[in-house]
């Protein structure tokens, strides 16, 4: 491995780390992340001639932290700097910090960093970009593009959330037991959203968007580091990796969508299957169900099943059954009718999806899942109405694409009717 690779993956690695105690230590997410940058300067010139520090997120927050001093020195030159404790819950030990950070600062921190960027207060996407810029460190112009937006609006958009952070007053001290488990239910939702926002992207999108996925499962894998024994974190890193160990095989050369049961599945990554499995299996033994290991569970069947034929439709029935109790949503029960149209047949599927269609009018995936069960049924004027409802709420061309292609055969299938319809007409004519 170069210099510059293991370098950067050092760096990448201690971020949330070195970032999150700069941040205990200063309470201000700008200076923070600037004490950082200047670290990791330093680091460049330093490491590839001294070798790696023996701890580097130790490294950086010391190096860090007397960057950020000086520069605070400097800007007030007059001025006496701060009783330490007035800005620090930590103890002025550099010596100590250069050794070895205690390993409960760390898991707290990271923790800390990580809720403050999904704060409550924080819509939903300033939650992703903040989490993005602040604990991931990607740039402006990168989490710009992968939200298909401009540089200068995700500037603001990551500028107005730590304002709204600031504002909040958002505590620094450790977490008790159930701030603990609050945030960490929070944390896990919104490292699920990162995912989603790339795992959702297709066509020409696709590219720029699979990094949010794949940031969002190492993001996963450092709280299932934190928290080892958490079943839901368990499931949630499983789901991930379960997830995108399907990327290669989902969308076709031209960026079209490619359903699962049509997927190559020689293309699917079972390196990530095995471990997504391994986790599942070990999250299942504490016999501690939570939603994410309930849709893991579900996607591990689907990833256990060498062809669609063999998948155990009817388990995948029953766990979506689960997944209603613990968290009830229309999405959920259409999902589920998906999994009862091939254990039950698709008049089962349609019965349950038809009092949906209210709380669903306006979602492009229901009108898709109510054609094809009608299209099945031989229902195809119906099919033809919910495809061309599907077409007009499709969010990307390859969405539009693949409906499309369910009209045209559905065209086809007309056609051949008609045509063999005219053939038995000419045979009756000629009988005697």
């Amino acid at each position: 491995m170069t210099d510059a690779a293991w370098i950067d993956a050092a760096l990448t690695s201690a971020r949330p780390q070195a970032v999150g105690a700069l941040l205990r230590y200063f309470r201000d997410l700008d200076t923070a992340e600037e004490a950082f940058q200047n670290a990791c300067l330093r680091a460049l010139k330093s490491w590839p001639q001294n070798g790696p520090p023996r701890d580097p997120a130790a490294w950086l927050i010391m190096v860090g932290r007397n960057a950020a001093i000086d520069e605070a020195r400097r800007n007030r030159k007059q001025e006496p700097l701060p009783e330490d404790e007035a800005i620090s819950d930590l103890d002025d030990a550099e010596d100590e910090i250069a050794e070895r950070l205690d390993g409960s600062h760390y898991r707290d921190d990271i923790l800390r960093l990580l809720f403050i960027c999904c704060h409550k207060e924080l819509p939903a996407t300033q939650q992703i970009a903040l989490a993005l810029r602040v604990v991931s460190g990607l740039s402006v112009k990168q989490i710009a593009r992968a939200f298909l937006v401009g540089e200068a609006a995700m500037e603001q958009r990551i500028t107005r959330a730590k304002a709204r952070v600031a504002q909040a007053s958002v505590p620094f001290e450790t977490p008790g037991a159930v701030e603990r488990s609050e945030r960490l239910t929070a944390v896990a939702a919104m490292i699920y959203l990162i995912f989603n926002e790339g795992y959702s992207a297709s066509g020409e999108t696709a590219d720029l968007r699979m990094p949010l996925s794949e940031e969002a499962i190492r993001l996963a894998r450092l709280l299932l580091r934190l928290f080892p024994s958490e079943p839901e974190i368990m499931g949630l890193t499983a789901l991930l990796l379960l997830q995108h160990a399907r990327a290669a095989a989902r969308y076709d050369a031209d960026g079209g969508v490619i359903l699962l049961e049509d997927q190559d599945r020689s293309l699917w990554n079972q390196t990530m299957i095995a471990e997504g499995v391994a986790l599942i299996d070990k999250a299942m033994r504490h016999r501690r169900s939570g939603p994410y290991q309930i849709q893991a569970a579900i996607a591990a069947l689907h990833a256990r099943a060498a062809s669609s034929d063999e998948t155990d439709w009817t388990q995948i029935d029953l766990l979506y059954g689960a997944l209603e109790v613990v968290q009830p949503s229309p999405v959920v029960t259409l999902n589920r009718a998906v999994a009862v149209s091939k254990a039950r047949g698709a008049q089962a599927a349609l019965d349950m999806i038809e009092p949906l269609a209210c709380r669903l009018s306006n979602y492009f995936y229901f009108f898709g899942v109510r054609g094809a069960l009608l299209m099945q049924l031989g229902r195809n004027e119906e099919a033809r109405v919910a495809f061309d409802r599907a077409i007009a709420l499709a969010h990307s061309s390859a969405e539009a694409a693949h409906i499309r292609m369910q009209i045209d055969r559905l065209k086809r299938d007309s056609a051949k009717e008609s045509t063999t319809d005219r053939a038995g007409m000419r045979g009756a004519t000629k009988r005697p």
